[in-house]
């Protein structure tokens, strides 16, 4: 009979029961432990959807919830499998090992984050040449890595008695790859990546049930049992069955469809335009410098600590902070300086290589060259967000997915497939805000500038089918 008694269920609305460990032996560190760690606990402060709970009101959810599914995530996808990477892997640590790291690194890949997630690597880890990964992989190495180390249990397998948990091997895991940072890594370890950087991970098999439930997108996006249980190891490396491709291709259609309607909302990324301006102008007041040196304080910064702290701006003695407290106040009330005015979307961007993400400055010049002489100086933002249906094969964080061919009994790259190549490269936005009350002459004539540069959509087919 199993020891139930040294584990706990948590209920969530996405995976059921989630089992963790909770009692362990003498000397061990026990999965409540991080769970309850101030680390993990802060994250309960961060919205795991950074803005777009301002615009979608059922979704509240946080980065917590979002790395406890992930945790889960990692158990289901290590029983499946195990006997796989075991197989083409004959070095490869028990299952227990494989398993619990795993399940740490799904539960740790987020550790590093800030207030409103990704919008605070863009700008403000930027500033220090970090990412919450890199952030992320130092809190590991050097706040988490003693209990790490003595982690032994997981709710399903436990560590051999010569076996310990690497903290390295977690930091690794979770931290996007780069060129040649395999030289030194067993293969086993190679292969478990992407379970964290390919097509579908443990990471965003979870945001997207999650993140579509909670908004109200949908209760069930992609079929996530299908998806499972087509899925192995082969020498090659993470493979699909052919009967699953129709689940991996409905599950980036899913996530695709999530970016255009979700996480890139027009208001969702007007209210990111107002922030933007924000944290120009006051970061120096809302966090002292690098967050490597302000641990305790990066501990203690979340959402609920700036937003309780910008409120109280108004009430400075100095005066650009209560300038700028004045300024936070109206976003509190939800009251976004921006509009939008007018958009265009691209499935094959190539032809417009102006309007690619990190071209905004560019972009913006380019549609006031074209803007009536009289506009030319008018206030505006440019926009692309930009996100990716199909990765790009020559990419560091490519090659980690295949597809075996039941007919032909070959393994290729899932690169290979027709079906695969069914689904755009990227889909490119690009839009122009202005300021909420412009004029209705404006949003013409910037209607008309986007023509130019990017031409009208004026093509209909020829029957109703």
């Amino acid at each position: 009979m199993p020891d139930l008694t040294r584990e706990s269920l948590l209920h969530d609305p996405i995976h059921g029961y989630i089992p963790f460990v909770s009692i362990v032996d003498d000397g061990e560190t026990s999965e409540r432990t991080l769970l309850d760690h101030p680390w993990l606990q802060r994250l309960r402060q961060i919205h795991q959807l950074q803005t777009a709970w301002w615009v979608y009101p059922s979704a509240e959810h946080t980065r917590f919830q979002h790395v406890v599914g992930a945790m889960h995530m990692a158990s289901r996808m290590v029983e499946v499998l195990y006997d796989s990477l075991a197989q083409v892997c004959p070095d490869a640590p028990s299952r227990g090992y494989v398993e619990c790291l795993c399940r740490l690194s799904a539960l740790l890949h987020d550790v590093g984050h800030g207030p409103f997630g990704h919008f605070f690597d863009a700008h403000f880890l930027a500033d220090y040449q970090l990412t919450h990964e890199k952030l992320g992989a130092h809190i590991i190495r050097h706040e988490l890595g003693p209990q790490l180390a003595n982690i032994r249990t997981c709710p399903n397998s436990r560590l051999e008695s010569y076996e310990q948990i690497d903290p390295d091997q977690i930091a690794w895991l979770i931290t996007r790859p780069v060129e040649n940072d395999t030289s030194n890594k067993p293969r086993w370890l190679v292969m478990l990546r992407s379970l964290f950087c390919g097509l579908y991970t443990v990471d965003n098999m979870d945001f997207v049930l999650r993140d579509a439930y909670m908004s109200g997108y949908s209760s069930r996006s992609f079929d996530l049992e299908r998806l499972i249980r087509y899925t192995f190891f082969s020498e090659q490396g993470l493979t699909i069955h052919s009967r699953g491709m129709n689940a991996l291709v409905r599950f980036r259609q899913a996530r695709s469809e999530l970016f255009r309607s979700l996480y890139f909302h027009r208001t969702v990324r007007a209210i990111d335009k107002t922030l933007e301006d924000l944290f120009r102008a006051g970061k120096q007041y809302l966090f002292p410098g690098n967050p490597l040196e302000h641990l305790d304080e990066y501990q203690r910064f979340t959402e609920w600590s700036l937003l309780v702290d910008v409120a109280r701006w108004p009430q400075s003695d100095d005066p650009t902070q209560r300038a700028l407290g004045e300024q936070w106040q109206q976003l509190l009330r939800r009251q976004v300086d921006w509009e939008l005015a007018d958009e265009r979307t691209r499935l094959d961007p190539t032809s417009t290589d102006l309007f690619r993400k990190g071209r905004e400055a560019l972009a913006e010049q380019a549609i006031r060259e074209v803007l009536p002489g009289e506009l030319r100086d008018i206030p505006l933002k440019v926009d692309l967000p930009n996100y990716i249906d199909r990765p790009n094969p020559k990419t560091a964080a490519a090659g980690q997915n295949f597809l075996y061919r039941s007919a032909t009994q070959q393994i290729r790259p899932l690169t290979d497939d027709k079906l695969y190549k069914h689904l755009p490269m990227s889909q490119l936005v690009c839009r122009v805000y202005l300021p909420k009350g412009a004029p209705a002459s404006h949003n013409i004539a910037v209607s008309s500038a986007l023509d130019t540069l990017l031409g009208s959509a004026d093509d209909d087919d020829l029957t109703n089918m």
